[in-house]
């Protein structure tokens, strides 16, 4: 069912049924505050969280302002009797920048989507549709080369461009007495108080976003969140430990925050909140550190890369469990020329192919030749009947990061191959410059 025609003034417009409002973040004491407190409650409901206190508000408020964040919060015109009332957004959308590195010299700016609800009892009149493709376009007219964002539900975001770009797995490790290294980790690790990764964290963090394709910068919340100083409902998580990696010259490459499940969990469980490593010698030393924590016999970890050494280091790999695979960053292009020049390529990637690009909204749409040499790209536009490849924008999406084999894609009819040899060819030229892992939730 499509929304009826708008009628728009400056950052607000109304259809009969539903005054769209497009406004940034504030601070307590600053103009709009009072909105942004009210989208946050409606937001919480959205995702099933507690109803947020006076200072929870505050702390959130600050966080979105800080980041820049710009809020769609969309009201009917007729609330019902005793029905929250018309102040309270039935709907709900947030878009702000980060980077993210794409195996380039510099991480990419982009424009992040986040906080996406519509109320169960506003759904099928056009909300999410409308509040999605109006902030594509101002995305695009910002000129933005790719949207991202991280979705709870998986058959949404397609229909608008995006395809799932990055995997996450989500493990649990037995860390009984057979818990051990082929070869042990190099330096050293020590506890340190969760209140350090205040300032610690982002210093910490800057180094893995530099080095690991797929990642995206963090937004304020962080630091507060895999602390516990801005635990569930804004009260302090006091469950929260934490631990820190120093390398062989005594520099912190890596760090872990985690909690312990209670001795009612059985086997004994430890939480991984965090765990944020510059170096493959950092990550291997945090879980040996966790594999070493008495009295635990699991630790169970949502985040793991999808290739993960710890598998390839341990003397008896199947400690690990995979309890599920999951789609972590979802990608959108907004300019093909833009994202794949400033894409990373591997040093002996060389060579060229057409793609022929079908996009439902138009910022994609069409034929474009990706000539790889010397770890760069030029992007051109081309004639459709040069075309070798045909998919849609979602799939483009999908390829873009280099975390997803083209010739799985083909392989499951969703990407077409004109000219023999083209997948094999795609797939030689998207190699990732390094494994694709991402840990940023947004």
């Amino acid at each position: 069912m499509t929304s009826p025609v708008s009628r728009s003034v400056g950052g607000m417009s109304t259809t009969d049924d539903y005054v769209f409002r497009t406004f940034p973040a504030r601070a307590p004491g600053e103009d709009q505050h009072d909105a942004t407190r009210a989208w946050l409650q409606a937001d919480a409901q959205g995702f099933h969280d507690s109803r947020l206190g006076d200072a929870s508000l505050d702390r959130s408020a600050t966080n979105l302002a800080n980041d820049h964040q710009q809020l769609t919060a969309v009201y009917t015109t007729s609330p019902r009797p005793s029905a929250l009332g018309a102040d309270v957004p039935v709907a709900t959308f947030a878009s702000f920048e980060r980077s993210i590195n794409v195996g380039g010299a510099v991480p990419l700016p982009a424009h992040l989507i986040s906080s996406i609800t519509v109320r169960p009892t506003h759904r099928r009149h056009g909300i999410l549709r409308r509040m999605m493709t109006d902030d594509l376009r101002s995305a695009h007219e910002a000129g933005y080369a790719v949207a991202a964002l991280t979705v709870t539900e998986a058959t949404i975001y397609r229909r608008f461009g995006f395809g799932p770009a990055t995997t996450v797995h989500e493990v649990t490790v037995t860390t009984d007495q057979r818990f051990r290294l082929l070869t042990p980790a190099s330096g050293h690790t020590e506890l340190i108080d969760p209140a350090t990764l205040l300032t610690l964290s982002p210093e910490v963090f800057a180094g893995f976003h530099r080095v690991r394709p797929g990642s995206v910068d963090r937004h304020h919340r962080y630091p507060g969140r895999v602390s516990g100083l801005d635990g569930p409902n804004g009260e302090e998580d006091r469950t929260v430990r934490a631990a820190a990696h120093y390398d062989e010259s005594g520099a912190i490459d890596g760090y872990v925050s985690y909690r312990f499940l209670g001795w009612d969990t059985r086997p004994h469980t430890l939480e991984v909140v965090d765990l944020v490593a510059t170096t493959d010698a950092a990550y291997l030393g945090l879980w040996e550190f966790l594999g070493s924590v008495d009295l635990i016999e699991r630790v169970r970890y949502d985040a793991a890369p999808a290739d993960d050494p710890l598998r390839w280091a341990l003397v008896d790999p199947r400690l690990i469990e995979t309890r599920d695979v999951v789609d972590w960053l979802w990608m959108r292009v907004l300019d093909v020329r833009a994202a794949f020049e400033a894409r990373g390529y591997t040093a002996d990637a060389a060579g060229e192919v057409v793609l022929s690009v079908t996009d439902a909204l138009g910022y994609a749409q069409g034929a474009f030749r990706l000539r790889v040499a010397d770890g760069r790209a030029v992007v051109e536009a081309a004639d459709r009947s040069q075309a070798e490849l045909e998919l849609d924008v979602w799939v483009l999406g999908t390829l873009y990061l280099g975390g997803v084999d083209p010739a799985v894609l083909a392989a499951a009819g969703q990407l077409h191959e004109v000219a023999p040899g083209a997948v094999s060819r795609l797939r030689t030229l998207l190699r990732p410059v390094a494994p694709v892992h991402g840990i940023t939730h947004f």
